[in-house]
């Protein structure tokens, strides 16, 4: 298929019209600082929509082509094909004051920016467009967001599946057909500046190996130390500070670097120095020991507890039951309104071995739900004051229907509250011609049937505030990533980011690369990732199936950049889904708070051999290094 003398008809608007690089790349693997570009395509389209040019070829590694049943490229394909870095400087000026657009934008930007870096030259790309991200915006009735089944939704024929032309060609036209969508929608493009960000002042320091044994509590006066116990230094020792770290990692110890309630014991030959891990060691009652009792103890460190290897249950999943929510630390007081609060509880306790399994929980609605009168329905809520509006998106949820919060295709009805009539949607809204309704159509709502046909054979499970589910895992496949994303109204004034906590059974990060944010978006093993889809939405993806035995919790949160809060912010929506393109299979409504400035938004956590989502909605007045530190990240001051 040729699409050289294809006109686009993109919209002509400013909004819409760009100088654009579509791009598909196949690779070795799935993590772009390890695996390499096996072929690349490249299509460049002019603000007019007509085609400027083309390019692909295969390229040689230099190392196993990885998942030959997937993408087709053998080692003898590949013979003979040039190496990236001799095809970077086509590729480059291709690529030059263009935005690059690609499904799943962030992989193909990543394996891009690496095989650059390779080649010791730089990405000329400034900005770039996920359709993967537009399309969850856009919201078409389709069973999920893979490349192939949007190509059949928008009529893209599709010849062959990975191949890194076809791909692109096939995404041209997807990309043609979601800004029509957008256009008629009137959505903001999600956009993403490059580079991304980085914040030094949360940069982790590099990696350690995580302890194989789980914490046994404080050092006892007189007593040994035990393998597990979490370990600090802090001042001037006779010894170099990395021989005590090695001897200490060596003989089954946690050796942190930051002072927690979880401490087992803070190693100090000054106890009235003052430094900071000295004032929080005496706040939480931390035992101190100087070096010399230190490394006496060392001589004789007791067997510990090995952290449980938790198989990954092959289950369904089930109606969702409120559970309890632990904060970080005790000081910080959750500012959630009392009327929407979530219970505090202790730490979840670990099954034991041969212990039965909870009763699995499925996604599927429930007769009672079924029945309800906004079942199958997406309802959009205009105007009104924040407690209003929310408390209305709660009622929404209560009658069975999911409250958006954007207009998109999935909209079928919309709420107007007083001051909605104002609201910049509204003309698109009228010209859609969708129902609108007033707040007292929600004590007797009564439905239409003239958007039945456009749902889904499987709508995404509304969880109320609180809520839990089961993430399944399939028979005979590998478990797939789960992809937890959230997503927010535009804010122009300011910015949000999403972050992630890997936790122990203490609710302690082992180490500070446990801490997923901007500026280290990746855990060292890869098994949990920052992605951004835009200005508007980013995503946390998780390898459950890899995660080691220490992490018992994921904690995700976001935090807002500037003076702003979630109150002024507006509802945030969570949705999991098993894969980067995967049908929902949940989604959460989260818009209790008020002057929070950070927020707990889920947690995904083992309950036995299953892993399992909370919806959470617990928000805080501080920031999110505050938020890290209770989680026992080293950040400085």
């Amino acid at each position: 298929m040729s699409l050289a003398s294809t006109s686009f008809e993109l919209p002509a608007t400013g909004d819409y019209a760009y100088d654009w690089a579509l791009v598909d790349v196949e690779t070795s693997g799935l993590m772009a600082r390890r695996d390499r570009v096996l072929s690349v395509a490249v299509i460049t389209i002019g603000p007019d929509g007509e085609q400027a040019g083309e390019f692909s070829t295969l390229l040689n590694p230099g190392c196993d082509p990885g998942p030959v049943e997937v993408h087709g490229l053998t080692v003898e394909r590949l013979q003979g094909a040039p190496t990236f870095d001799q095809v970077a400087g086509r590729i480059g000026a291709m690529l030059q004051d263009r935005v690059l657009v690609a499904h799943n934008a962030q992989f193909d930007y990543d394996f891009l920016a690496y095989e650059f870096a390779r080649a010791r030259m730089w990405l000329p790309v400034s900005q770039r467009l996920c359709t993967l991200a537009l399309n969850r915006q856009v919201d078409p009735p389709t069973d999920d967001m893979k490349l192939g089944t949007l190509a059949a939704h928008y009529g893209i024929p599709q010849q062959r599946a990975h191949d890194a032309l076809d791909d692109t060609r096939v995404l041209a036209g997807i990309l043609r057909a979601s800004l029509r969508e957008a256009a008629r929608l009137d959505l903001p493009l999600p956009l993403v500046t490059c580079p991304p960000r980085a914040e030094s002042q949360f940069t982790p320091k590099p990696p350690k190996t995580p302890c194989a044994y789980r914490n046994p509590g404080r050092l006892t006066p007189g007593g040994p130390l035990q393998q597990g116990m979490k370990v600090a230094i802090t001042g001037e020792t006779a010894h170099a500070r990395a021989e005590l770290v090695g001897r200490a990692v060596a003989a089954g110890l946690n050796m942190m670097t930051s002072v927690s309630r979880h401490t087992s014991v803070l190693v100090t030959n000054e106890p009235a120095s003052g430094s900071a891990k000295a004032r929080r060691a005496f706040a939480e009652g931390v035992p101190v020991i100087d070096e010399h009792t230190f490394l006496r103890l060392l001589a004789d460190v007791r067997p510990g507890t090995a952290h449980e290897a938790t198989a990954v249950a092959v289950v369904p999943v089930a109606e969702p039951e409120a559970e309890p929510v632990a904060g970080p630390v005790e000081e910080l007081v959750p500012t959630t309104a009392p009327a929407a609060s979530v219970p505090e509880a202790a730490v979840l306790p670990t099954a034991c071995p041969g212990a039965s399994v909870p009763a699995p929980r499925q996604p599927e609605p429930s007769a009672g739900t079924l029945d309800k009168p906004l079942a199958g329905r997406r309802v959009l809520v205009l105007g009104g004051a924040h407690a209003v509006a929310a408390a209305t998106r709660t009622r929404v949820v209560e009658l069975g229907g999911s409250a958006a919060i954007n207009l998109s295709a999935s909209v079928t009805d919309v709420v107007l509250l007083p001051g909605g009539e104002g609201d910049r949607r509204m003309s698109r809204i009228t010209a859609l011609e969708l129902p609108l309704h007033n707040l007292h159509w929600l004590t007797a709502p009564t439905g239409t049937d003239q958007d039945a046909a456009a749902f889904r054979p499987q709508e995404p499970h509304v969880m109320p505030r609180g809520g839990v589910i089961d993430l399944p895992m399939p028979h005979g496949t590998p478990a797939p990533e789960w992809y937890v994303t959230a997503g927010w109204a535009p804010q122009p004034d300011c910015a949000i980011d999403v972050v992630a906590f890997l936790l122990d059974e203490d609710e302690q990060v082992t180490f500070d690369e446990d801490f997923i944010f901007y500026g280290a978006p990746e855990s060292p093993a890869g098994t949990v990732r920052l992605l951004t889809g835009g200005p508007a939405e980013q995503t946390i993806a998780l390898d459950l199936a890899s995660l080691p035995p220490a992490t018992r919790k994921v904690v995700v949160a976001a935090a807002i950049d500037g003076a702003a809060t979630f109150g002024t912010v507006g509802a945030i929506q969570i949705g999991a889904a098993p894969g980067s393109s995967g049908a929902p299979l949940t989604r959460a409504t989260l818009d209790a708070a008020t002057t929070e400035r950070t927020m707990l938004l889920a947690e995904i956590y083992r309950r036995g051999p299953v892993w399992r989502l909370r919806a959470v909605g617990q928000g805080y007045d501080h920031g999110l290094d505050a938020l890290a530190r209770g989680y026992g990240v080293d950040i400085a001051d």
